[in-house]
Order: structure tokens, then C-alpha cells, then sequence
């Protein structure tokens, strides 16, 4: 039985605890998208930028980021009675990459924030779940609540399957958050049902 679907026979005994992964490129928005839905104060693991990231942490559009993730951002949120997510944000850099083994353990899903200006620095996290075969959706962040490309523009320049869903969200705002991470618990509980068929 999957976890979503034992949600209503859990309730009793509390919701059931589901972790899902924030992912993407340095300066994509990762820590304001998990701030801006958490229920508690979120953990973040910001550093300052210091000059000995000079020509490793390329900022580009993102010139005046001036902290960033070194470990992660953790926080959570009720969806309802049954269920309770926790939500861990990956480091965009490189060289924090190994860190991501270990934060997608017992992950349902993953969201993959794409920043339209720097569509390179999303393949990355694209190639990760995909290999891993880890349900995720894409999410294109509205920086400045712009649009710098459509959605049918991000899909077609990165290749993303048919099958994964390709959507526009603002990190800094709850309900677009909250639609985001339900457009994809509706991905897992789609992979779950067909699953369950072919069994």
C-alpha cells in the first residue's frame, strides 16, 4: 500500500510524514520557495559569499545574492489531517552536489526550480531525478514576477518529458508554492495508482 493512500487510515494516529526535495541551480530559489509555504520558521544553512567563491559561484543575473545554502533548507507544512510534508532544500552549487545522495533518501518527489534567464543551470538537477527515477516537476520561478520564457519554451530548450509536468510558480508566495508542490504529490499519487494497476 502506498503512503498517500494509507493517509485516511492513519489519521487516528497522526499524519503520516512525507519528505520531498527542493532542487535546482545556484540562486534559483530554493530557500524563499521552502520559506515562503513552511508552517514553522524554516532551518537554513545560509553562508555568506565570500571572495573565495570569485569565479565559482558565477551570481549572473543573481548579482546581489549575497548568502547562500551550504548544506540545506528543511521545513514543513500540513497539507491536512493526514499528511504532513517536509521539505528539504538542496545547495545549488557543485560542489556541494554529494550532499544530494543523502537528502533524497526516503523522498517521494522533488521539485526542480528552473530560472528562465540561466535555463543551462537546470539540467543538472533534470539529469539527477531522472536517472534516479524519483517523480519531480518542474517549476519555473517568476523572478521579479516576470516570465523571461514560457513554460512551452523551458520544456522544448531543456527536453523535459511529456510526462513531467512543466509549470510557472513565485518562490516568494505561498499559494503558488502550495499549487506547485500539489501539482506534484498529484505526479506521485498518478505513478502510485499505475503501479498499483500493473501489479
Amino acid at each position: 500500500m502506498s503512503v498517500l493512500s494509507e493517509s485516511t487510515s492513519r489519521v487516528a494516529t497522526g499524519p503520516i510524514p512525507v519528505k520531498i526535495v527542493v532542487a535546482g541551480g545556484f540562486g534559483v530559489g530554493k530557500t524563499t520557495f521552502v520559506g515562503a509555504i513552511s508552517d514553522i520558521k524554516p532551518l537554513t544553512t545560509e553562508a555568506a559569499m565570500t571572495s573565495y567563491g570569485e569565479g565559482i559561484d558565477d551570481r549572473g543575473e543573481v548579482s546581489t545574492k549575497t548568502t547562500t545554502t551550504v548544506a540545506m533548507d528543511f521545513g514543513r507544512v500540513a497539507v491536512d489531517d493526514a499528511i504532513v510534508l517536509y521539505m528539504f532544500g538542496t545547495p545549488g552549487q557543485d560542489r556541494f552536489g554529494f550532499m544530494w545522495n543523502d537528502l533524497i533518501q526516503g523522498a517521494l518527489g522533488a521539485v526542480v526550480l528552473v530560472d528562465s534567464r540561466r535555463i543551462e543551470d537546470s539540467f543538472p538537477a533534470l539529469d539527477y531525478f531522472e536517472s534516479r527515477s524519483v517523480p519531480f516537476v518542474v517549476a519555473v520561478n517568476r523572478f521579479g514576477g516576470q516570465m523571461f520564457h514560457s513554460v512551452d519554451e523551458v520544456r522544448e530548450a531543456l527536453s523535459i518529458s511529456t510526462h513531467v509536468p512543466v509549470v510557472s510558480t513565485d518562490a516568494r508566495g505561498r499559494v503558488a508554492v502550495k499549487e506547485t508542490v500539489l501539482s506534484l504529490l498529484d505526479v506521485v499519487l498518478q505513478r502510485a495508482l499505475a503501479k498499483a494497476k500493473t501489479n
